[in-house]
């Protein structure tokens, strides 16, 4: 399975070149930390390993099936027909183990609606052979995509290992589709390409028959063989103590063994053989077999291995017999059994496995093994010298000499034993930077300085952090024509009616959130909401995370940019789409004081309970806690890109007709799909029940070049967009500009109210962030404009059209403004008048 070996040739040169061979043996886990994002998105696969059947235009060639870039996406030249025959193919040069893909549509900008709702995946681990990929249940077809800027995952149950892979895009009918791909996994340094095997028997119990077969092999069957594949006995997936029970859901009793009768065998061994790459050299290997003894099924007596160094050399001779320990024999549970080989090379190995019982059950088979012939001198100076962590498989490059292949035993152990006292002093030093940062780590839980956290636990990144100023013009650019409503003129500030509370200061104040003065995301979840039974949220370990910014701080607590090095080391963790091997995971951190009230703790604990619920391509994840001591944290993603105001507040409105300019530029289409993004995210908030209470720009994470919007609650606590929140008497604080006029006088938050929020979102968008909304009104003045919405008697102020929006969406906005909340549009209704836009201009 993905545990299989992995290698690492360290080679120094001190006064002479000594070749040194160090196997390293990777955690025999599940394939959960295989899945890496291998390189499509940022250019580590390089446009040349992508090509395709076809093309539509030199904009939609097979390598804008990476990044989106030229016109959106890999577009075949023709229409696609249901049988499907254009491909998008991807060559990764040598054998990976492929956990999941990724597809999205083409974007184009906003302009493009081509997807791909369904497709194939075929793949070959020699560019001769191709195979077609199928699930546990025999299906083809792998669903796609419902539109074109939602990214869609899928899991590969059972895994691909391959060298190249293809996409067949796929259609109900004849039409055009687009298509974005991305591959998760790694490389497959355990070499193996095939192994050749018995087919697996059933075994009948009292009603039940048990299907011991290997379902998933991809070679060929034949006269009771199959052979050319790779299948079950390598598809990282351990099986039970009970065999009948399966880790697998919908599938049959068995599943996670291949397992052989004595008695339908007709002999008393299972003979296996192995086919790699090539030459390796073979120092162990392990076997995870069952031993339900009391149902005739005990792990293999003894193993018998033959060693065939190239595939027209003679097998070695005699065969190396591994007796198999006796002790626990009498335990049904299962096991993995390791054999030691001795360190014979061999590129084919034949072992045979001789029964203990009336069954042999075999779930997976592994080898520590190292590449023979590859060995090239590392000049240790203080340039080039590699950490431990950084060793990793490597091959020759041209100009470097190549030592010769020294069979030797004594280099061998020379090899060996420096190799283990390297690897111990890594691990020694792993420990005490670990120990070294828990102190750090325990400073932090006092204070909470920044000065100390950056000082002491900050590491040299190219991370961006958007960190600008942000200022607002005091008067708007005057926009053509007359909206049909009042401008923007600063009303005279009549006294409110003394039935009208002038600040609804306490009821408005319900969860805190962790900045203390926080009044965002109040939801009324129900028992029998959707989603209510959440999945308790993993504890990450402090140590993970590394401080980068603090964002903002309030009464009780504060909110960090951090990152995660290695977020594949946590298996618990559900990192997300964009993340690659090697390249931290950015978070944000929000933190509460230990010296915080009881209250306050009662609210954060909330808030985690209520954020762990909220599960939607288009809102910030809570990804995990660290609650087990003080103090309390909770981590959410945080976008790279930062947040949509000041994405869009750096760029100019796309004109074709005017002249060019080197100001990064957004079209409208663009915007629109944007909007409907974030139409999405609330509809789904919605039917939960749950009250933003705070959305705008500020609070909407943007991911760039995928324009892939998400719901956040950061904008409060970020000193950058104080202006946009108005202080009541000292304590809690309002962003006024986006509020209904009923949260202002009278502290309702409802669905409608943050309907009224998205409407002052999409005036933000639609102008580009150019301008704080009413920035020519106070704040006083925008409560007072508040009661005269209360009043209704023509003297409210709405905001005015913005140039670049048609009279038809600045009617949804006016809509999203009404006095009455009943009358407001639901967010289903708003994305999908969006969605509709977005359609008609393209």
């Amino acid at each position: 399975g993905i545990f299989c070996v992995g290698e690492c040739f360290l080679s120094l040169s001190l006064s002479l070149s000594l070749s040194l061979s160090l196997p390293i043996s990777p955690n025999p886990s599940s394939t959960a930390q295989c899945r890496y994002a291998l390189g499509m998105e940022d250019g580590t696969i390089p446009d040349s390993d992508i090509t395709a059947s076809s093309a539509w235009s030199d904009s939609t060639e097979a390598k804008h099936g990476s990044t989106g870039e030229g016109d959106g996406a890999w577009c075949p030249a023709g229409a696609v027909f249901p049988s499907g025959s254009e491909y998008l193919q991807i060559d990764l040069h040598k054998l990976h183990f492929l956990a999941l893909v990724g597809t999205q549509g083409r974007h184009a900008d906003g302009h493009g609606q081509e997807f791909a709702r369904s497709y194939r995946l075929r793949y070959s681990r020699d560019g001769e052979k191709w195979i077609t990929w199928k699930d546990r249940w025999g299906q083809d077809v792998v669903s796609g995509n419902e539109n074109t800027y939602d990214i869609v995952l899928k899991d590969l149950g059972p895994p691909i290992v391959a060298r190249m892979v293809r996409f067949y895009p796929l259609a109900d009918r004849v039409m055009s589709v687009c298509l974005r791909v991305e591959l998760y996994g790694c490389v497959w340094d355990d070499g193996l390409k095939a192994y050749t095997a018995p087919v697996g028997h059933v075994m009948q119990l009292p009603g039940m028959p048990v299907y011991l077969n290997d379902s998933t092999y991809d070679g060929s069957t034949e006269q009771g063989m199959q052979f050319g594949g790779l299948g079950q006995l390598c598809d990282g997936v351990l099986g039970g103590d009970d065999f009948i029970q399966t880790k697998e859901l919908r599938v049959w009793p068995g599943y996670d063994y291949l397992g052989w009768s004595r008695e339908a065998l007709g002999q008393g061994s299972v003979d296996i053989e192995f086919h790699f790459e090539r030459p390796r050299v073979f120092h162990n290997m392990q076997v995870h077999s069952n031993n339900r003894h009391t149902q005739g099924v005990r792990v293999f007596s003894k193993v018998e291995c033959l060693f065939k160094p190239g595939i027209l050399q003679p097998w070695s001779s005699p065969a190396l017999t591994l007796p198999v320990p006796l002790e626990d024999l009498k335990d049904p549970s299962s096991r993995p059994i390791s054999l030691p080989l001795g360190g014979q090379p061999a590129q084919i190995l034949r072992c045979k496995f001789y029964f203990a019982d009336r069954w042999l059950l075999i779930s997976e088979i592994s080898f520590l093994s190292g590449r023979k012939l590859l060995f090239f001198p590392l000049f240790l100076s203080s340039n080039n010298t590699a950490r431990p962590s950084e060793f990793a498989a490597v091959t020759p490059r041209p100009g470097l000499p190549v030592a010769k292949d020294d069979s030797s035993n004594t280099a061998i152990l020379i090899g060996c034993l420096v190799g283990i006292i390297l690897l111990l002093l890594a691990v020694i030093a792993v420990i005490l930077w670990r120990q070294y940062w828990k102190k750090i780590l325990g400073k932090a839980q006092g204070s909470l300085s920044s000065d100390e956290l950056r000082v002491h636990l900050s590491v040299p990144s190219d991370n961006v952090v958007i960190n600008n100023t942000h200022s607002y013009s005091s008067q708007p650019p005057p926009y053509p024509g007359s909206p049909p409503y009042p401008s923007l003129s600063p009303p005279v500030s009549p006294p409110l009616p003394p039935s009208v509370p002038h600040y609804a200061e306490a009821d408005i104040v319900s969860l805190q959130g962790v900045s203390g003065n926080n009044t965002y995301a109040v939801p009324a979840l129900a028992s029998s909401s959707p989603g209510a039974d959440a999945a308790p949220l993993p504890e990450l370990p402090r140590q993970c995370l590394i401080f980068k910014e603090k964002l903002g701080e309030g009464q009780f607590g504060e909110v960090h940019l951090c990152e995660i090095e290695n977020p594949q080391d946590l298996p618990t963790l559900e990192f997300p789409f964009n993340v690659r091997k090697g390249r931290p995971l950015l978070v944000a951190v929000k933190i509460l004081r230990p010296d915080a009230s009881k209250n306050a703790r009662n609210d954060f604990l909330k808030e985690v309970k209520i954020l762990s619920r909220l599960k939607d391509p288009n809102i910030i994840r809570l990804l995990g806690v660290c609650v087990s001591s003080d103090p309390l944290c909770m981590v959410t993603e945080y976008m790279e890109c930062g947040d949509l105001n000041q994405y869009l507040s750096h760029r100019v409105l796309l004109d074709k007709t005017g002249p060019s300019h080197n100001t990064p530029t957004i079209s409208y289409p663009a915007l629109i799909s944007m909007a409907s993004q974030i139409a999405s995210g609330m509809k789904f908030l919605s039917s939960l029940n749950f009250v933003h209470r705070d959305l705008a720009t500020r609070n909407c994470l943007d991911r760039g070049g995928e324009r892939h919007i998400k719901i956040a609650d950061f904008g409060m606590s970020r000193n950058l967009y104080a202006g946009d929140y108005y202080r009541i008497q000292g304590r809690a604080v309002l962003p006024i500009r986006w509020m209904a006029w009923e949260c202002i006088l009278m502290g309702k938050f409802t669905t409608a109210s943050d309907v009224w929020a998205f409407g002052v979102t999409l005036w933000e968008m639609l102008s580009i962030c150019q301008e704080q909304p009413y920035c020519n009104l106070t704040d006083e003045q925008v409560i007072d404009n508040a009661g005269e919405f209360f009043r209704d008697q023509g003297r409210q102020v709405y905001l005015s059209r913005p140039a670049v929006c048609p009279q038809g969406l600045y009617e949804l906005m006016l809509s999203c403004w009404n006095r009455d909340c009943k009358l407001r549009p639901t967010f289903a209704y708003i994305h999908s008048f969006l969605t509709e836009d977005q359609m008609n201009s393209c």
